[in-house]
Order: structure tokens, then C-alpha cells, then sequence
């Protein structure tokens, strides 16, 4: 294994001549260039572990929580969020998240679901 050389004093030439203002700026522009990306990844993909755990904290039971999970799945809406499934339907039909959820459990409101995620669908079997 090569040894790295140590460039140690040639590289800190520019940070030694900073501010302690300017190294604490230079320090978090260098975090949000490494965190960043992981921001983005966190808002563009999911898995069901993580939306388990969201409604799980949000209140349901472990049960519930897969049971939603797997029909939100099954209606390819993962990527908008089971919580925020949930979420639309308590607000849409001004009820209660955790009545919100145990109706979709009950098999309401999945047309409601439909329309709001997609703009599609009827609303026959979508009752308060």
C-alpha cells in the first residue's frame, strides 16, 4: 500500500489566513456539499420499512401500519408518502388521521385516494 504524502501544510495555507467567520461559513458550505445529496435522496425515494415507521409514530399499531403500507403499495403510492396518504383523506374528509386510516383499512376512501393523488376515478364507494 502507497503511503499517501503529506500535503498537510500546503493544503491549510488557505485556511489559516481565514476568519474564524470565514472558516465557520467555508466549514457548512462543505457540509451542505456532502449532505445534500442525501437530502435529495431522502425526498425522492421511500421503502415500506420507512412508511411502517411513519405511521407507526404517527399512532397506528404495528398491524395497521403494514396493513396500509401493503395497500398503499398495491395502489402505487409509495413515493407520495403513507402518512401523507393518510393525511389528505383525514383533511379531505375532515376526520380524524387515525379515523382516516382505519377507513382506508375498511376499504373507504381508496377512490378519494384515486382522485387526489392522480385526478382520476369515481368517488361511488367513498362514503364519510
Amino acid at each position: 500500500m502507497k503511503e499517501r504524502a503529506d500535503d498537510f501544510q500546503e493544503r491549510s495555507k488557505k485556511l489559516q489566513k481565514m476568519t474564524d467567520e470565514e472558516l465557520d461559513n467555508y466549514f457548512w458550505k462543505l457540509v451542505e456539499k456532502v449532505v445534500d445529496p442525501l437530502v435529495n435522496l431522502a425526498e425522492t425515494h421511500t421503502s415500506p420499512s420507512i412508511e411502517r415507521s411513519v405511521l407507526l409514530r404517527i399512532g397506528f399499531n404495528s398491524l395497521q401500519a403494514k396493513a396500509l403500507v401493503d395497500k398503499i403499495v398495491q395502489e402505487n403510492l409509495l413515493s407520495k408518502g403513507a402518512g401523507n396518504v393518510v393525511y389528505k383523506i383525514a383533511k379531505q374528509k375532515d376526520i380524524g388521521i387515525m379515523e382516516a386510516g382505519e377507513a382506508l383499512l375498511n376499504g373507504r376512501f381508496w377512490d378519494d385516494v384515486e382522485n387526489i393523488f392522480r385526478g382520476g376515478g369515481t368517488s361511488e364507494t367513498s362514503t364519510k
